[in-house]
């Protein structure tokens, strides 16, 4: 029985995919004194990253087929599985980068979550890990299936770069119906939230097919360093967008109730992240507050500067104040640092002016009823008080995201 079970999985089991065979020539090659993507960066050194190369295999199974994209930590590749006959997307990790260990243990855990909540399937998964080995040691790689274009690049390609109402909507009820299974199956705090790290499933898979046929006849442009070679990245043919998917865990926290430390770009930090108060689940629904603000109108509620353009806490803490009012004294009690900007009975010390701002002020895309449904709806996640942010599945129950 043995040997026949053997002899069906032999004559059944489909061959492995041939290897591609891309050119050698006929690309651009960019002059080696210009910096080239993720060479960019201020902390880059060629060591830090993989030396990728278009057609290599790894794992003897994964063939690159092209350059997607790079991040601070990381380059995207779309790569044909040979054994599993399709495509996915290679994440190949800068060397020993904390946001990757992370990033990797948080799919790890993610992965063994048993829920029926359809907010999972709005989450990334990790389909394979490995590591590669390269002349300066080991870097972790993370296999994934492939997403189209993020949130962010979608708004930049809208007039006014603000996104409609009614994609918006449809944006926040499938963000929420994410964050709460984070939230309460996975016990995870995603610490990242931005438009970038949102993308969107690819309806249309032949815009794959076309990725790889466009390397194959026209190579990407490239700059040529010794043995090291960075490539330009091609993208993806901009096709309508699928259904929404949470990415990108280099920030997520999971395992304790509170921590400490610094997260969220600075101007979407919690006003607990900024005064030094342990931060939990509510720091991403204030989050998805400021995120929605600025999409919607192509500006962020805070600019967190000062008069010559630097990043100033305390202009960011004065700002806040104009916007949501003056905290309440039992709340800056939690933090020493609430005495650098505000005295021991709660008035603000008057360091920076506070400016005259508000949300009905501010906001330009709505008016009347609708206005005030949104502006409500703000209200319900812009809260000094962590414990008083509502929660994202009351935020899903919110009269303005399932209006018409």
């Amino acid at each position: 029985m043995a040997n026949l079970s053997r002899w069906v999985k032999k004559v059944f089991t489909r061959s492995a995919s041939p290897r591609r065979n891309f050119p050698n020539s006929g690309f651009k090659v960019i002059n080696d004194v210009e910096k080239l993507e993720e060479e960019n960066w201020e902390w880059y050194k060629p060591g830090f990253f993989y030396p990728v190369r278009i057609g290599e295999v790894f794992k003897s199974r994964y063939q690159v087929l092209g350059k997607l994209g790079y991040g601070s930590c990381s380059t995207a590749w779309l790569c044909r599985d040979l054994k599993r006959h399709k495509y996915v997307t290679l994440k190949v990790c800068e060397q020993d980068s904390p946001p990757v260990r992370r990033e990797l243990a948080a799919y790890r855990h993610l992965d063994t979550i048993t829920t029926s909540k359809p907010g999972a399937l709005l989450v990334r998964e990790l389909v394979d890990s490995f590591k590669a080995t390269g002349p300066d040691g080991e870097y972790q790689c993370l296999v994934h299936e492939p997403l189209g274009m993020s949130m962010e690049t979608l708004r930049e390609l809208l007039p006014g770069q603000k996104i409609p109402e009614t994609l918006l909507k449809a944006f926040l009820n499938h963000l929420l119906l994410a964050l709460d299974f984070l939230h309460t199956d996975a016990n995870m705090i995603h610490a990242d939230l931005q438009a970038m790290n949102v993308h969107f499933m690819i309806e249309d898979k032949s815009i794959l097919n076309e990725f790889e046929a466009a390397e194959l006849s026209h190579p990407s442009p490239r700059k040529i360093d010794g043995d090291r070679v960075t490539y330009e990245s091609r993208g993806l043919r901009y096709e309508r967008p699928g259904r929404p998917v949470l990415c990108d865990f280099g920030e997520a926290r999971f395992g304790k109730k509170t921590y400490t430390d610094l997260i969220q770009p600075y101007v979407y930090r919690a006003p607990e992240v900024v005064l030094d108060i342990p931060w939990t689940y509510s720091v991403d629904i204030w989050n998805v507050g400021v995120m929605t603000w600025h999409i919607f109108q192509n500006k962020t509620l805070f600019n967190a500067r000062d008069v010559n353009g630097e990043r100033s806490s305390l202009h960011h803490m004065a700002q806040m104040v104009a916007v949501l009012g003056p905290p309440p004294l039992d709340y800056l009690q939690r933090t020493e640092t609430s005495w650098d900007y505000f005295d021991n009975t709660g008035n603000w010390k008057g360091a920076v002016e506070i400016p005259n701002i508000s949300m009905e002020d501010s906001e330009k895309q709505l008016s009347g009823a609708n206005k005030a449904l949104f502006l409500d709806f703000m209200r319900q996640m812009l809260r000094w008080v962590p414990e008083e942010r509502q929660t994202a599945k009351k935020l899903l129950k919110h009269a303005w995201p399932v209006s018409k």
